[in-house]
């Protein structure tokens, strides 16, 4: 059979052939991929000569090029486009790939090799960048497991195999349950709906088929706007309900049991690594260290954004006195009557601003701002393979020089996960020659011609555009150290910083732009959107600190605990507003369940925006948000420097100090009360 991995790659920069793609290709592959790898891990580990870094952690670097391309792929299509032979194939693999990796983190010779390698450090003559990644594999290794022994090393290992396999689970179950469920309407049931969220409803409804002329499903980005200007009660109750149930149904993809299981793993995983609990475990490889350090920042957050959330409730709740009804605000009445009261007290409406922001427009908005930080230019290319038409590709130029491919897959469907995310097809590096990056965004918004955004919508193509920068310009040596492989909390500063550039005045006016009659935002109404940009504030800020608290008392719980009285206890603890939930409820929270990216670092979205709001102030002390200085710092220290530096060093290269607190809580427009 002709398999594309084991063929070379003739599209431009070597990107992957993505159309050819189908699941009988990668069992074999992966089986080829494995093996070569043991070969070169044994290689390696048997090398008569002495351990050096050549022909330790150079050759490590060098290994596994097969297994890295097939992974790639392979992750980026059952994240993006999947199926059910896809997915039999991901549960066949998770335990497979982690028993791989358990055995090369802990073979002893290799490991012995590494160690020997380690403790003479400082008698190598490494250069920083070099030594960075001996210390890096080091504590990889370690971290995995590289020092145990015995029954304590397989059972590592054995868990290390069952979590993978469950993660792969949670996230299966929660795609399940939002493909099953669709919201169908008829045209009364959509009074109070602007036509823009109309029109990508009733697009919504012609992909899917279905004989109504609109349909809402349970992507978020599908949801919240029905959710804020539908007037039907009922309906909103409906959908919100089954949007906070997912995981969570009487179905076989219920996630309780999962989440259980997955808690007790990681919790005896982390004290065979000698650690008190999981969030130990995790945070000690982190810029806040310790739980202690990382909870005491969304404390200092909670009180006075659970304050601001009370002072909106009340005010929400006044508003339906006026208007003559007598029901309590509930969560799925807060953004609808939230929307209201914004009109009310800024005149301003944001279905207003919808048909200034076009998709494509705020694609070229990101490129725009990219280019005058960091001189860089896009150029849009039709002859590169995709797996989906709907997927774009540019590339990526310094001057002349073609330095990356970005991809951006910007549209919700079936067999996609939802959310916002960035990925990688292939990593910078110059261990293996001059590899250049190819960095894709994927988003879930609404696909209807032309796409309209909400502000919110427009501020998620900056965030994850962010991320993209921060692969497409590492300018680093090392795989290990390229681009996004930094602390998890270090990791949201070139996203949530680069968030920043779209409320300036200069790209706003250039790029949000009438669909219709190409005319630029009034002045008016972006002086209203900017007025208004802390509106809410209680609201978004509660509901994300909520899901970080959860998220840190669930690995700091003992094993077995259950995690929906947990999570309600964390929710009683805190004074969680009966009004709100939390941004991702435990069943359906795929950031720590879906694998361990964010277990226990959910907070570093918090963490990161004391950077990035600190971060900011420096352009606006400079007087100029592309102040050229501040940028060629914000380059060299943030989005070129991966994982070379201590992050904490590395930010206050970029900054001249540390980071100061108080520009998140007025970012945030948390410093003083605000009446209802």
């Amino acid at each position: 059979m002709s398999n594309p991995f084991f063929e070379a790659w003739d599209a431009p920069l070597g990107a992957p052939p993505l159309d050819r793609f189908q699941p009988e290709h990668f069992v074999p592959a992966y089986d080829r991929a494995l093996a070569e790898h043991v070969t070169e891990i044994v290689a390696i580990a048997e090398n008569p000569a002495a351990p050096s870094f050549d022909n330790v952690i150079l050759a490590l670097e060098k290994s596994g090029r097969l297994l890295t391309r097939v992974d790639s792929v392979f992750a980026n299509l059952t994240s993006s486009a999947t199926n059910e032979a896809l997915q039999a194939i991901e549960l066949e693999m998770a335990p497979r790939l982690s028993a791989h990796w358990s055995a090369i983190s802990m073979h002893p010779v290799l490991f012995a090799r590494l160690d020997d390698l380690f403790q003479a450090r400082g008698t190598l003559g490494l250069d920083g960048e070099s030594l960075k990644v001996l210390e890096r594999y080091h504590l990889d290794f370690v971290r995995s497991g590289g020092q145990l022994k015995g029954e304590a090393r397989d059972r590592l290992a054995a868990i290390s195999q069952r979590l993978a396999v469950l993660g792969t689970q949670f996230c299966q179950n929660v795609l399940g349950d939002e493909e099953d469920w669709i919201l169908p309407l008829t045209e009364a049931q959509m009074a109070g709906v602007p036509d823009a969220v109309r029109d990508a409803a009733a697009a919504k409804a012609a992909a899917l088929k279905i004989e109504h002329p609109f349909a809402v499903t349970l992507s978020r980005s599908s949801v919240e706007p029905f959710l804020q200007y539908a007037e039907d009660r009922g309906l909103r109750e409906q959908l919100f309900r089954a949007w906070t149930a997912r995981g969570d149904n009487a179905n076989a993809r219920n996630n309780k049991a999962v989440m259980t299981e997955m808690l007790a793993l990681r919790a005896e995983r982390a004290g065979l690594l000698g650690y008190e609990n999981f969030a130990a475990f995790k945070l000690d490889d982190s810029m806040a260290g310790t739980p202690a350090k990382a909870r005491a920042l969304l404390e200092d957050v909670w009180e006075p954004a659970r304050i601001r959330a009370l002072e909106e409730r009340d005010g929400l709740q006044k508003l339906i006195a006026r208007e003559g009804a007598n029901f309590r605000l509930a969560p799925w009445d807060w953004r609808y009557y939230a929307e209201k009261l914004r009109q009310e007290k800024y005149d301003f409406d944001e279905a207003q601003l919808k048909p200034y922001f076009q998709l494509g427009n705020i694609i070229e908005a990101a490129f725009y701002t990219a280019t005058r930080l960091f001189g860089v230019t896009f150029r849009e290319r039709r002859d590169v393979p995709v797996y989906h038409p709907d997927v774009r590709v540019w590339d990526v130029l310094k001057g002349e020089a073609v330095i990356g491919l970005f991809y951006g897959d910007y549209f919700a469907r079936p067999g996609k996960q939802s959310g916002a995310w960035m990925s990688s097809f292939r990593d910078q590096e110059e261990v293996n020659g001059h590899i250049m990056p190819i960095i894709i965004n994927n988003c879930n918004f609404s696909k209807s011609d032309p796409c309209l955004l909400s502000f919110d919508d427009a501020v998620t193509v900056f965030h994850e555009f962010g991320h993209a920068l921060h692969g497409l310009l590492s300018h680093v040596r090392f795989p290990r150290l390229s681009g996004t492989n930094v602390a998890r909390d270090f990791v949201e500063l070139p996203s949530q910083l680069f968030e920043h550039w779209l409320e300036e005045p200069d790209v706003l006016t250039r790029f949000a732009r009438h669909h219709e009659t190409g005319e630029p935002i009034p002045n008016a109404l972006l002086d209203k959107l900017l007025a208004a940009k802390n509106y809410g504030q209680g609201f978004a800020t509660v509901e994300f600190l909520a899901s970080a608290l959860v998220d840190m008392d669930f690995h700091t719980l003992p094993p077995g605990s259950d995690p929906l009285e947990a999570q309600a206890a964390t929710l009683a603890r805190i004074g969680m507003p009966d009004e709100i939930v939390p941004r991702h409820a435990a069943p359906h929270f795929t950031h720590i369940f879906g694998g361990d990216g964010y277990s226990a670092g959910y907070y570093a979205y918090l963490w990161s925006e004391v950077l990035d709001a600190d971060g900011f102030k420096a352009f606006q002390e400079a007087h100029d948000p592309f102040d050229p200085a501040t940028a060629h710092r914000l380059y060299k220290y943030v989005y070129a420097s991966g994982g070379t530096r201590d992050f904490a060093a590395a930010y206050r290269a970029f900054r001249g100090r540390d980071p100061h607190i108080d520009a998140l809580l007025e970012g945030r427009g948390l410093t003083t009360p605000v009446a209802a």
